[in-house]
């Protein structure tokens, strides 16, 4: 260990630019044996390691690097897969930059970050390559049940727990398949489809049940899962998009990024696509403009791309270093071909016969800090242009659905912004044996999170039965 001082810094090989905008398949290369021992050995092994607390996980990182620098990657995948149900999906797609390896030690001190998601990916791969991730099989068996609404990262790491110790599981899903936003809302360029399947067939051999094309509130009611179960944990995410407004703001051809990603995706598994065979939602010959700055914009500007869009412009109201996506992935989605107009927001829409034709740019400036302390846009007055475009991608956040009244639920309360309200750390709800987890409960955030959640309101509903059992025993 300790070899940042005569080791440099060294990512898997990134496919050329021109090569990769024209497949969706993974665009780093998996570290050789060699290679991920010698970068897991420039880890500092620090006495406070700063990766650790900043993972929301909080990861046993330096073990499992110095485990891998030594070459053994067993004990190494026991140690990642102990905190975290789907290491090879974080280290994939978590924003490391802003997280572990932005915090790393070593790079404070001028030696570039250890590449900890890089080495994440490669072990976990290679535990499964060796059949060394293998299917739940408690010790004992449980009569209890636990119903989960949402088969996204937060209910699937719930449904990891609570099968470890015996519990029957059943998760309910709005969609065809598995998996939530890792299946239909992130693109195969940065988590290829067929690494969430094998998590999701993990489970489903490990005695999970899935209940797909399900539509709680419409195909059965909520009140009906909690008389099924012991215990219900909510886990849909937050799928409601923020609109916007203004003149032409019905016009065709302006998309929801979401239902834009989803159909992506869907064609990834071979599915026909009604959407993208009328040339609704595909970008192929068209001037594509994406507004939004986070990470669900990158996705739809990367997508555009890769599907023959003529042109693609990415409209963000602050500038490079005030936007909320990762950098990582800006620069990804330039390289690729992607313009980024910094500073520019929408006003409007001009249409042709219905057809949306371009969008009403206002550019901005920075003013004063707002109420977070990021300095708040202004617009510059005189300085509004017109942006062509034949496809508009709305990627402004999403907001959540109202359970309440979807589900005619009374006493599932929520906060003023429409999240379920729980509690910090358990998830738990107003309702008896009702626990929230993810974005339901901290609005639109990172998969780590609702992993982290899924995981600790786990362990919360797992007390919640004993003290039930124990009050049956009596």
């Amino acid at each position: 260990m300790l070899k940042f001082v005569t080791v440099d810094r060294d990512m898997p090989v990134k496919r050329q630019a021109d090569e990769r905008n024209k497949d969706f398949n993974e665009i780093y290369a998996e570290y050789a044996t060699a290679k991920a021992e010698e970068q897991a050995s420039r880890c500092s092994q620090c006495g406070v390691p700063y990766c650790q607390a900043h993972c929301p996980l909080h990861n046993n990182i330096p073990d499992w690097l110095n485990m891998t620098a030594t070459g053994r990657l067993e004990e190494a995948y026991q140690i990642s897969q102990a905190t975290n149900s789907f290491p090879e999906i974080c280290g994939r797609i978590c924003p490391q930059d802003r997280l572990c390896e932005g915090n790393c030690v070593i790079e404070q001190s001028g030696h570039g970050t250890v590449t900890i998601g890089s080495v994440e990916k490669y072990i976990t791969d290679t535990a499964w390559e060796n059949g060394w991730v293998k299917p739940i099989v408690p010790t004992v068996e449980r009569d209890q049940s636990v119903g989960i609404i949402g088969a996204g990262p937060g209910g699937m790491a719930a449904a990891d727990i609570l099968r470890r110790q015996g519990v029957q599981v059943t998760i309910y899903d709005r969609y065809d398949r598995a998996g939530g936003l890792l299946t239909y809302g992130i693109p195969g360029f940065k988590l290829e489809k067929d690494v969430v399947m094998r998590r999701v067939e993990q489970l489903e051999k490990s005695g999970v049940e899935f209940v797909l094309n399900c539509n709680v509130g419409e195909d059965i009611s909520f009140d009906a899962i909690r008389g099924k179960h012991d215990a219900v944990m909510i886990a849909t995410g937050v799928y409601k998009t923020r609109d916007l407004s203004g003149p032409g703001s019905t016009a065709t051809g302006i998309e929801r990024a979401i239902d834009y990603l989803t159909v992506s995706n869907k064609l990834s598994f071979g599915d026909e696509v009604a959407e993208y065979a009328d040339g609704s939602l595909n970008a192929a010959g068209k001037k594509v403009v994406v507004i939004g700055g986070g990470d669900t914009a990158m996705d739809c500007v990367r997508t555009a791309v890769r599907q023959g869009a003529t042109s693609v412009k990415c409209l963000y109201r602050r500038d490079r270093a005030n936007m909320p996506g990762s950098q990582r992935e800006v620069q990804n989605a330039e390289e690729e071909g992607v313009e980024f107009v910094w500073l520019a927001a929408p006003k409007g829409f001009t249409e042709t016969d219905g057809n949306v034709s371009g969008v009403m740019v206002q550019k901005m400036r920075l003013g004063a800090p707002d109420a977070s302390g990021r300095q708040a846009p202004e617009v510059i007055e005189g300085a509004d242009y017109v942006e062509d475009a034949d496809l508009v991608i709305k990627a402004l956040g999403f907001e959540p659905e109202d359970l309440p009244k979807l589900w005619n639920t009374d006493g599932l309360e929520v906060t003023r912004w429409g999240t379920i309200k729980a509690e910090f750390k358990t998830g738990k709800t107003a309702l008896d044996g009702v626990y929230a987890v993810g974005d339901i409960v901290r609005g639109a955030s990172l998969v780590v999170w609702a992993i982290k959640d899924g995981r600790d309101s786990a362990e919360a509903i797992l007390e919640y039965l004993n003290d039930a059992q124990s009050v049956a025993a009596e």
